[in-house]
């Protein structure tokens, strides 16, 4: 288990019978968490000063439930990036807050380098990857197929002071803009794979990580460039072990003859308040 301890805007107070209790700066959330499968220790829907409430419905999806007046959307910040979040109809916040494990590890790895690197994020969502690459000096591509996430990105890296970064934004199916990308004969130094669990493209195309990444992968791996620096894969999916992701990096980079020093698998989570670590899933990275 990895994870990262540098957040001051951000923190899980407490857990527990499906839900966990985050404190986003001075707003408090309450939101579901299928790992959380142990009971609370108290009843977190009476929290004092407890903003909203995320609720599920039977029929799928759910709605916030608001107990005290917050703001539509507000500012966090990591070291000195600086991230918006607004709550949205899916439970999520625009911040994926786990990933600083990554961002860590991907800016070391930018700053050694000690050349110009150009970086791929895929499933890019609202650019917390893309952000803290471009911190670190990358160029970089940011793609994914949701205009209003890619325009969430703009505004991170503007919020970071990074808006002459370099940084394109692309709307696009990830597939098919890496299909063009072999075509045109673009390559990359670095490549992060954010995919969801589950998608359906815009023609019905269904998306399902255990049946599509491996072929995905070895797709990405053909746009590398001949000295990479590293590619970085996430899953959120409960029943995707570490470990297999770390073979499909291994099969894809044998499969191109690319070669890695290290190629390394692990779980992310976060530090809570209670002492205990909650897992958020897992990454590959090969470096």
């Amino acid at each position: 288990m990895q994870y990262n301890s540098e957040w001051k805007d951000f923190e899980v107070l407490a857990t527990g019978s499906g839900e966990k209790l985050e404190r986003w700066k001075e707003v408090l959330l309450l939101r579901p968490d299928p790992q959380v499968i142990w009971p609370a220790q108290k009843n977190l829907k009476n929290t004092q000063n407890l903003n909203a409430h995320y609720i599920r419905e039977s029929t799928g999806g759910g709605h916030w439930e608001i107990q005290k007046k917050f703001p539509e959307s507000w500012n966090v910040s990591w070291r000195n990036l600086t991230f918006k979040i607004m709550p949205m109809g899916f439970k999520h916040t625009g911040l994926f807050p786990e990933q600083a494990v990554n961002w860590a590890k991907m800016i070391d790895l930018i700053q050694n380098a000690n050349r110009p690197i150009k970086v791929l994020n895929l499933f890019a969502y609202t650019g917390g990857a893309t952000v803290a690459c471009a911190s670190a000096g990358a160029n970089v591509v940011h793609v994914d197929a949701a205009k209003g996430m890619v325009e969430r990105a703009k505004e991170n890296l503007k919020l970071s002071g990074l808006q002459d970064a370099g940084v394109r934004f692309i709307v696009d199916d990830c597939k098919k803009f890496v299909e063009r990308e072999i075509r045109r004969g673009n390559f990359y130094d670095a490549i992060i794979m954010d995919p969801p669990s589950y998608g359906r493209g815009p023609n019905g195309e269904v998306w399902k990580i255990e049946n599509n990444i491996f072929e995905f992968a070895q797709l990405c791996f053909k746009v590398l460039s001949k000295n990479p620096l590293f590619v970085l894969i996430n899953s959120y999916t409960t029943g995707l072990q570490p470990t297999v992701m770390k073979n499909i990096l291994k099969l894809a980079s044998k499969k191109e003859k690319i070669t890695f020093k290290n190629i390394e698998a692990y779980e992310v989570g976060l530090p809570t308040k209670e002492d205990i670590i909650l897992p958020c899933g897992a990454s590959a990275l090969a470096y």
